[in-house]
């Protein structure tokens, strides 16, 4: 079953808004966890719900999106190109979430161990910033192509006299 609208707006357009803020947001707190112990140690629990909020949130989105899609009638490159970079998502926000259990077991580790600093930490915090990246990357070529397929039609009309 698919999402279609929320109080009849199409779901794409107000999930694609939760996405764009949660998924960079989790990208950044998870980085900033990975770097700082004093974050990880008050941020993990909150990433890690974040990072699977992220992960539920993704292929709703995606499906709403194919909704809207299928109901445009002139399929257009760019909104090709913007579906095809949607539908890949899902492994962004899966890393993500890898990512935040890796991290809430390092925690877990730590405090156990009551040593922060090893190697592993080093190996976490460079996965974590590489994810992180492309993370936020794959959300703006995601949002570039959205909104090139929705409003490059409408800036050409506006700029003509």
């Amino acid at each position: 079953m698919t999402l279609t609208t929320i109080s009849g707006l199409p779901a794409h357009v107000l999930l694609v808004h939760a996405m764009v803020v949660l998924a960079p947001l989790t990208a950044l707190l998870e980085i900033l966890c990975a770097l700082w112990p004093a974050a990880r140690r008050n941020l993990v629990w909150l990433v890690l719900a974040f990072a699977a909020i992220t992960t539920v949130l993704t292929p709703i989105t995606a499906n709403a999106g194919g909704w809207l899609y299928d109901r445009e009638h002139h399929h257009r490159d760019i909104l090709n190109t913007h579906a095809d970079r949607g539908s890949v998502m899902i492994y962004f926000s899966i890393a993500l979430l890898v990512v935040a259990v890796v991290l809430a077991l390092l925690h877990r580790r730590e405090v156990r161990a009551a040593a922060p600093g090893s190697a592993v930490t080093v190996v976490v915090a460079v996965v974590t910033i590489l994810v992180g990246v492309a993370a936020v990357v794959q959300v703006v070529r995601i949002g570039d192509s959205g909104a090139q397929s929705v409003w490059a039609n409408e800036l050409t009309k506006s700029d003509k006299p």
